[in-house]
């Protein structure tokens, strides 16, 4: 899980991370997982960094180069993309993107801040639990990812030794 330790980081932020952590950990098929800021800043993942580079133990199957940087910039331009594309046709909101590959899937969907949650799963995961147990995230995470926490979590990613 991406941030330095738990230790000084409110409630809501550590159990953002148990929520996270949760996700990959029980959902089959979840190589990655990534939190982005509306703005694009990547929050919370499930991938160590260390002096900015992903030193996480090789994924389950292909994965982003770079993992936690590269899924949060995949997320943010699908995330982008799509809201222009909604608001071009009248669509409304974006709830959730989804791109299936030869080699993987990746799922965007919306947290209720602006903020998306984004998940690079393995090419054989069940594609309606995956969305399921982010929609369950979401859920939970809504509420809780309010401007001080989404601070306190971009603050943690910028202090990652």
């Amino acid at each position: 899980m991406t941030a330095p330790s738990t230790y000084g980081l409110s409630t809501q932020a550590r159990n953002l991370q148990w929520l996270l952590t949760d996700l990959v950990r029980e959902v089959p098929g979840v190589n990655s997982v990534a939190v982005v800021s509306s703005d694009g800043l990547l929050l919370l993942s499930s991938d160590p960094v260390t002096d900015g580079a992903a030193t996480a133990p090789q994924p389950k199957s292909r994965g982003p180069r770079g993992a936690s940087a590269d899924l949060a910039t995949i997320v943010s331009g699908l995330g982008s993309l799509t809201t222009g594309a909604a608001a071009l046709m009248d669509g409304g909101s974006v709830k959730q993107t989804m791109v299936a590959m030869e080699h993987g899937s990746v799922f965007v969907m919306a947290i209720s801040d602006g903020s998306l949650l984004g998940v690079h799963a393995t090419p054989d995961c069940d594609m309606s639990v995956v969305a399921y147990h982010m929609a369950l995230f979401v859920g939970r995470a809504g509420h809780v990812l309010t401007p001080e926490v989404r601070s306190e979590l971009r603050q943690s990613m910028e202090n990652t030794p």
